[in-house]
């Protein structure tokens, strides 16, 4: 019998928007190894995370607001999770593992790579993109932090042994930084699943009460949805569901979708032709740039497109999706490199999807084989207009919708817990 290993997975943000790293900690535990997970407490984790008996969290403490310079603040910043990462690190049990999530790569990397060393433990750095093509969103690619986070990811990644999230990063740190790395597609976990009209109703009117536009007059119906003889029907008169999830960052152009429904609503006002639905835009997720974007949202006079912006709970957000008719994705990749973990989920709903283009996205959507694939607002409108044509009688689209499903489902015949098994368990021993 295997001896259980002892493994500390860290990840210098908010474990509940890091599900990779959370899917990481699950397969371990499922395998009888003994969990310490480092983080920030923001937003809460899986239920079957917490429930884990083998899995405990070590909370990081939060960095204080302080009026300081820019540059200042952040290398203030960045001594504070230093040494308190550190410190969490040395009082929590001696691990076998150290995993790691990349990005961000500073200080979590060298600090990680250094208590490795101390416990002799195997390093794992998971690469989800690189931290110095994020940074450099904000700052230039010539700015000096950018070049310095670079150079640190180059050599701890050396000395490391590796995950990464496609075949284009395995390529590209081989080519660009010598570094071997094993490729791990995110899939859906079990949560993420079709659901029944009941359930779809039953939601709509929870959380109708926050959200008006998915509710109906009458108690017995949602905006999609009434109850006839006790049984859930859906209406033919119902509005499409669009949904996007987003963390709000500077690697989605919101305001492509935005133009996008522009266009749309402007087409029902003056094209009858197609037959148009209302729509329900659902945008989930939270960061640093909601409240810009909300702004945005509030400033436009949309009389056929109701678009809301909640934060879910946790075993509401994979509902959600599966209750929608598309789904869109505006990740755009600060390096071209990784793939959009919402695709993933909506995948697993069983939902298609409009996503943006970029270099490794044909890895995961194909397009007019699972979804579609979009470069500008224009093209993006195209497809939600051609989607919702007559909705939801037109027969060349349910039959589309037919073709993709098939598609769909054999994406969904591997879970997360098969292929981690498969591909990641061996590059743990």
């Amino acid at each position: 019998m295997a001896l259980k290993k002892k493994v500390c997975v860290v990840v210098l943000g908010d474990i509940g928007r890091s599900p990779r790293m959370q899917y990481h900690s699950e397969s371990f535990a499922e395998q009888g190894d003994i969990v310490d997970i480092v983080c920030y407490r923001e937003t809460l984790p899986k239920s079957t995370l917490i429930a884990q008996p083998l899995v405990s969290f070590h909370y990081l403490a939060p960095y204080p607001t302080l009026m300081l310079p820019k540059f200042l603040n952040y290398v203030f910043k960045t001594l504070w999770q230093a040494i308190n990462l550190l410190f969490v690190l040395i009082i929590t049990r001696k691990p076998d593992i150290v995993l790691v999530q990349n990005p961000p790569a500073v200080p979590a990397l060298l600090v990680c790579w250094v208590f490795s060393l101390i416990c002799g433990a195997k390093y794992v750095i998971d690469w989800h993109n690189y931290a110095y093509s994020i940074m450099a969103l904000n700052v230039g690619k010539n700015n000096v932090l950018v070049k310095v986070t670079k150079k640190i990811e180059e050599f701890i990644g050396r000395r490391a042994t590796n995950l990464c999230v496609t075949k284009e990063m395995k390529k590209d740190l081989m080519e660009n930084w010598g570094i071997r790395a094993t490729t791990l597609y995110d899939r859906p976990s079990d949560v993420f699943h079709s659901i029944t009209l009941e359930e779809k109703h039953s939601l709509l009117k929870k959380l109708s009460s926050k959200y008006e536009c998915l509710g109906s007059p009458s108690e017995d119906e949602t905006v999609i949805s009434n109850l006839e003889d006790n049984k859930v029907i859906l209406k033919e008169n119902r509005p499409g569901i669009i949904i996007s999830s987003t963390s709000w960052t500077e690697d989605e152009d919101f305001s492509i979708l935005l133009k996008a429904l522009i266009n749309y609503e402007n087409h029902i006002k003056e094209d009858n032709i197609k037959q148009l639905p209302n729509l329900i835009c659902i945008i989930t997720g939270k960061g640093p740039l909601k409240s810009y974007y909300l702004n945005k949202i509030n400033q436009l006079e949309l009389k056929h497109i109701k678009i809301i912006t909640p934060w879910l709970e946790a075993e509401d957000y994979p509902k959600i999706i599966a209750s929608a008719d598309l789904g869109v994705s505006l990740h755009t990749s600060s390096s071209g490199l990784d793939l959009p973990m919402k695709v993933v989920d909506m995948f697993g709903c069983g939902i298609p999807v409009c996503a943006y283009d970029f270099k490794s996205l044909y890895e995961l959507v194909k397009h007019e084989e699972n979804g579609f694939v979009f470069k500008d607002a224009e093209e993006l409108s195209d497809q939600i207009q051609s989607w919702f044509q007559e909705f939801p009688n037109n027969k060349i689209q349910n039959y589309q919708k037919e073709a993709f499903l098939n598609e769909i489902n054999n994406f969904r015949e591997l879970g997360w817990r098969e292929n981690w098994n498969m591909i990641a368990s061996s590059v743990f021993e």
